[in-house]
């Protein structure tokens, strides 16, 4: 699956802010609408897919955290399995952007985010120590392709007890600085249609043309609606080494929001072997929205944590 395909067939999903209420139960929703067929010049059709990452429970697969409940803390173990609809472990993947399974964890305020990719046991436990320094409430997000199966978000959620410290989303930019770069977005989303956004990452004032390589691609971005609790993970145009493809300034995706408002941006990229998350908020503007179905869930390696340096993880299990 390219980054194209899976961004505008997703339709855009994204995560909710604090101040949400948690209600049980698990729900399991309808089958995807077939992948939007990808092409080479230019962005894939929308889709008529609903969001990822809404629901515990989806097409058979279930998230299952070992616990719902942790004590705020820097180093924090985290362990899940997929279940299959027998309730069996799933231990078979295929691997994605040489990853078996991405797991993104965010604070529903947006405050605190980490891309980490876990170690699957034997038995079908996945496993992966978080920092949850900061109280509040999480939202879990595996992203995996099963065996012989689709591509799959499933979502759960997790509460650190501790001292919560709410903070407001930020305002709307087209620029942020992490680490001592400085990462400009360039592009107008309008909803319902797909949307040319780039990414440009600069040091110092000078453009940087030599990005490495990040799980086999010059950038992931995870973008998280602000109104509810729908997600996307998402790879860029092009890749390494095709001979096209740029290795910066600027990493291009195109994308496709299922409905106007705010959302949160999150872009991984790798400079001098360390990986880098640069944060926007998004507005998105009316546009030809299509109709978006409504499904609600349960509760409704090395980090790079948002604003944050961090070493980039083995690209092995």
């Amino acid at each position: 699956m390219n980054a194209t395909t899976k961004f505008a067939g997703f339709t855009l999903g994204l995560a909710a802010v604090f101040g949400i209420a948690l209600a049980t139960g698990a729900v399991i929703g309808p089958d995807p609408a077939p992948e939007a067929p990808a092409h080479e010049d230019g962005p894939a059709a929308p889709s008529d897919q609903a969001p990822g990452g809404m629901m515990a429970t989806e097409n058979g697969y279930t998230l299952r955290l070992d616990t719902a409940l942790t004590t705020a803390a820097p180093n924090v173990p985290l362990r899940f399995r997929i279940l299959n609809r027998d309730g069996a472990p799933v231990t078979r993947y295929q691997r994605s952007h040489d990853k078996d399974l991405h797991l993104i964890v965010v604070r529903r305020d947006m405050a605190a985010f980490q891309h980490v990719h876990p170690v699957l046991g034997g038995d079908g436990t996945w496993s992966v120590p978080l920092d949850l320094t900061r109280a509040g409430d999480y939202r879990v997000f595996a992203d995996f392709i099963p065996e012989g199966g689709a591509n799959l978000t499933l979502g759960a959620d997790l509460r650190v007890a501790g001292n919560y410290d709410p903070q407001p989303l930020p305002p709307a930019a087209t620029t942020t600085t992490v680490g001592g770069y400085t990462v400009t977005l360039d592009g107008t989303v309008a909803a319902g249609q797909a949307s040319k956004v780039t990414l440009s990452v600069r040091r110092d004032g000078k453009p940087v043309t030599d990005l490495e390589p990040y799980l086999a691609a010059y950038g992931h971005l995870v973008a998280l609606r602000t109104a509810d609790l729908a997600y996307l993970h998402v790879h860029p145009d092009g890749h390494p080494g095709d001979g096209v493809t740029p290795a910066g300034p600027g990493i291009t995706f195109y994308v496709t929001a299922p409905s106007a408002g705010d959302y949160r941006l999150f872009l991984d990229f790798q400079h001098e072997g360390v990986v880098r998350t640069a944060e926007f908020t998004l507005t998105v503007g009316q546009g030809t929205t299509a109709a978006e179905p409504v499904n609600h869930d349960e509760h409704g390696g090395t980090p790079a944590h948002a604003g944050h340096d961090a070493p980039a993880p083995a690209h092995t299990h």
